[in-house]
């Protein structure tokens, strides 16, 4: 049977998904979209076929694969739909709204038999992939504290659409960049258990519509007459198994010139430190030799960026499911940060740190 992709969302993340899969050497066969011509327009540079519904497209036994990229809150009807139609499944971040939508992905691929990818594509990204190596070979020794950043000066994506509209994201950042940030720093820590988590988030910028200034919008343009009814700013503590902590820093929008401070992950060592931007160029590792300061700046491969993460990430999707061996993100992985993501919320909800 021919192993074709297919894409559910014409969107702008479906298109980067459809530009990654390319490049790994697994084109989109299909790309599904309730509207039409969005989807024929999406699947014109590929010559793909164009579906108007998720039922048609799973119907196909030429489609083996599929990548869910769709709001949020479909996010768990779709991908259950996908898995018990025998389909293995990228599934965009965040998995779900919430823990129990999670539970409820993992039991439908639990008797599936498929395989499920889910997408937290800042693994992927050759800075990360270089930090880990140097994390594996011990040159930080045991870490102690993580910090990720990643601020927005005018950054709110899809305004007024369901980006902005909780009952379509489940949140604002915090649901948007933070399962990015969690993911990867927790990846990069081995995966400790945390125990405690602290989040406080504000809401500025957004409202009303009209009054916010850009120049340009993922996800676009703006809906002036939507909702924005989410955070656009947000800080996490979490305290961790062992003692380890991690601070996330994230925001869609803010009055600080671009650049002031950098975004970026950064990790302190027993034995050394280091910092990288995720998509930057490099990774700066500092640490001791011989008794004496030693800082070095380590290159990625020429010619790395942000589209090689998503390339990455088809590839190993591609692998897994030739293979029937899961490489990638896994349900459990995705559950995990979820929870954290509930565990954020009902922090903000009680304006306490509250345990897991």
């Amino acid at each position: 049977m021919e192993s074709g992709l297919g894409i559910i969302g014409a969107g702008g993340i479906g298109r980067v998904h459809a530009q990654g899969a390319a490049d790994a050497g697994c084109p989109v066969s299909v790309f599904c979209d309730t509207d039409l011509d969005k989807a024929a327009e999406a699947a014109e540079p590929w010559s793909a076929d164009t579906v108007g519904s998720v039922d048609e497209l799973l119907s196909r036994d030429d489609v083996t694969r599929v990548v869910v990229a769709v709001p949020n809150a479909l996010h768990m009807p779709l991908a259950i739909e996908a898995l018990k139609a025998g389909k293995d499944v990228l599934l965009e971040k965040p998995m779900a709204l919430n823990e129990a939508q999670c539970n409820a992905i993992l039991d439908a691929h639990a008797d599936s038999g498929a395989l499920l990818q889910v997408g937290f594509v800042c693994r992927y990204a050759a800075t990360s992939q270089l930090a880990r190596r140097v994390i594996q070979q011990g040159a930080l020794g045991d870490i102690y504290h993580a910090k990720a950043v990643m601020l927005r000066r005018r950054g709110i994506p899809g305004l007024g659409r369901w980006f902005t509209t909780k009952a379509d994201s489940g949140g604002g950042v915090l649901i948007d960049l933070g399962p990015h940030l969690s993911d990867l720093v927790l990846h990069l820590m081995g995966r400790p258990r945390v125990e405690q988590v602290h989040a406080m988030v504000s809401s500025t910028f957004g409202s009303p519509p009209d009054s916010y200034k850009f120049t340009n919008m993922w996800a676009g343009p703006p809906e002036l007459e939507g909702d924005f009814d989410v955070e656009d700013a947000a800080i996490a503590l979490m305290r961790c198994e062992g003692g380890a902590s991690v601070c996330l820093e994230t925001s869609w929008a803010s009055h600080l010139p671009d650049g002031t401070i950098g975004d970026g992950v950064t990790l302190m060592g027993t034995k050394g430190a280091m910092h990288f931007d995720i998509w930057g160029d490099h990774v700066l590792v500092g640490g001791e030799i011989g008794g004496e300061m030693s800082d070095s700046k380590l290159p990625i491969p020429e010619g790395e960026g942000w589209g090689t993460a998503f390339k990455r990430e088809h590839e190993c999707f591609a692998k897994s499911c030739a293979t029937r061996t899961l490489e990638g993100p896994s349900g459990a992985e995705g559950q995990a940060i979820q929870c954290l993501l509930d565990g954020f919320y009902r922090s903000v909800a009680e304006g306490t740190a509250v345990t897991l």
